[in-house]
């Protein structure tokens, strides 16, 4: 393969010897201007012969300048070709991060019956959690790369299609902090009528909790609510959070970056 060739797309992973001279160059850049062939040669797996053969070709090119024995210096010739391969494989390493190592991704379901490993299977989300079915008919299907039970986890991969569900939605029930008259100060019903419309409950701060347990139940999630609560409504889950107002914004902004629909109650509305 001639230099024409080589310089092409990816030259560095199409051909054998300009490897070994980036790994050269490399190396050099490194150690510059003393220059040990053999630490060069231990270091990339090749012979001091072949470093002192390289050497050669990369000094008669005008990549490397040598200033007299084992003292070698990378020209700018030198690092202008490194650059443009490095940006090559920088552009290789996102194309296989984004299209073959995402397209290889093995993700976890729950076997809704007896599904066994190669079966392709129906993708589906139930109460925020995605469920995998024997047969290849749904709008997103996978192929199953492990065995399992009905209501087991079931590894899946090589998905095609996409899950057919809505995102839910969450509404914040402002509650004021104690000084402000705390959970005493919501309106009657506004946490215990709005529970039946959602499927968790989620309280930021004592006051908060205070007024869930007001109204009858214990909170879903109490801990991480910031992170909780966009997770779950990405899933498709409604979430009722009644958050202290100052930890509103700390649990809005979250709901915004992920395009979450919410609605804020304000502690004077019923």
């Amino acid at each position: 393969m001639d230099d024409a060739a080589d310089a092409g797309e990816l030259g560095v992973l199409r051909s054998k010897r300009n490897a070994t001279r980036y790994q050269i160059l490399v190396e050099i850049a490194q150690r510059q201007p003393a220059v040990s062939q053999q630490e060069i040669a231990d270091a990339i797996g090749v012979t001091a012969q072949a470093v002192s053969d390289y050497l050669g070709d990369l000094v008669a090119e005008g990549h490397v300048r040598k200033h007299g024995r084992g003292r070698y210096e990378v020209t700018k010739e030198g690092v202008d070709w490194l650059i443009s391969q490095t940006d090559d494989l920088r552009s290789f390493v996102e194309y296989v991060s984004e299209n073959v190592i995402e397209g290889v991704d093995v993700d976890t379901a729950v076997a809704t019956a007896a599904v066994r490993e190669g079966e392709r299977v129906s993708l589906s989300m139930r109460d925020g959690v995605m469920h995998a079915s024997p047969g290849g008919g749904g709008a997103a299907t996978a192929v199953a790369v492990t065995d399992a039970d009905p209501g087991q986890d079931v590894g899946v991969a090589e998905f095609e299609g996409m899950l057919d569900y809505e995102p839910g939605e969450v509404t914040v029930v402002s509650t004021p902090r104690v000084r402000n008259g705390g959970s005493r100060a919501l309106p009657e019903g506004a946490v215990g009528e709005r529970l039946a419309d959602h499927d968790l409950v989620a309280a930021a701060g004592v006051e908060a909790l205070v007024a869930v347990r007001d109204a009858g139940v214990e909170p879903d999630v109490r801990f991480g609510t910031a992170e909780a609560v966009p997770e779950a409504a990405s899933k498709g889950l409604s979430v009722l959070l009644v958050a202290t107002t100052d930890r509103l914004s700390e649990h809005t902004d979250p709901l915004r970056e992920h395009g979450v629909g919410y609605e804020v109650v304000e502690a004077g509305e019923g």
